[in-house]
């Protein structure tokens, strides 16, 4: 009798085991949600448009010192600030001299692409585009593989050393430049 306890004591523990969740590493807390603002660095373009000057508008790829080169004006400082800043130091700058009243616009013409891997249909490099989330994202990858843990993401973003657990919910949001892995599950 005590044999056949044992053997079913066992037995219920191998299959509690087994259907635990994905266990959490040590010092790991996956979190609930993340706050994403949307900033200019290295390697994302930005359209100058000067009114009535053509020679003075076009499309502007942010340098790896976080700079643009804009005629007349010099290097400008575009990582870490807003559209609206660059605007201001465009006008500014041409107004000193070179043009009268300028009229200028700055907008965002692309930002750095993600990146997906692990357990989706295409991992790889896809572009990003604004309100973009986690699920969105594995959308563009070809969804989940049948080995995909649904319940949990990685996502390291651009310019951090570690990537972050996350509880993948439906309004996750996705930055420029982040690295999204989804990761296999047990069983």
């Amino acid at each position: 009798m005590a044999k056949k306890w044992f053997q079913a004591l066992t037995l219920t523990l191998a299959l509690t085991a087994v259907s635990a969740p994905h266990p959490v590493l040590a010092g790991e807390k996956p979190r609930e949600s993340r706050n994403v603002e949307l900033q200019l660095a290295p390697g994302d373009t930005i359209k100058v448009t000067t009114y009535g000057l053509p020679a003075l508008s076009g499309d502007f790829v942010i340098s790896s010192e976080g700079t643009i080169a804009f005629p007349l004006v010099g290097n400008i400082k575009a990582a870490g600030v807003k559209p609206s800043a660059i605007q201001e130091t465009i006008t500014a700058g041409l107004a000193s001299g070179y043009v009268t009243e300028p009229s200028v616009a700055v907008e965002v013409g692309s930002y750095r692409p993600i990146y997906i891997l692990g357990e989706v249909g295409k991992p790889g490099e896809y572009p990003y585009s604004l309100g973009l989330t986690i699920r969105d994202a594995v959308a563009k990858a070809g969804g989940f593989t049948y080995r995909a843990n649904e319940k949990r993401v990685y996502i390291k973003g651009a310019g951090e050393d570690d990537e972050h657990p996350y509880k993948l919910t439906a309004g996750i949001p996705v930055a420029p430049g982040d690295t999204i892995r989804i990761g296999e599950r047990y069983f």
